[in-house]
């Protein structure tokens, strides 16, 4: 439980970072910069779908006992 967890961390870290290169990125290479805001929004849903799935499979084992 604790590994699913560390990986919603992750994917919000990831989303952080990508939104940091865009910012940084935009006037520079336009291209790129759209690349990791497509990452962003990537690990942002990542994130959301790995606690939505944690919290259903944390309810289901509390309800079960």
């Amino acid at each position: 439980m604790k590994g699913h967890r560390i990986s919603e961390i992750l994917y919000w870290i990831i989303a952080v970072i990508s939104i940091y290169e865009a910012y940084s990125r935009w006037e520079s290479n336009r291209d790129r910069a759209i690349l990791f805001i497509g990452f962003s929004l990537v690990s942002v849903f990542m994130a959301l779908f790995r606690r939505h799935y944690r919290n259903k499979y944390y309810n289901r084992s509390n309800s079960s006992e």
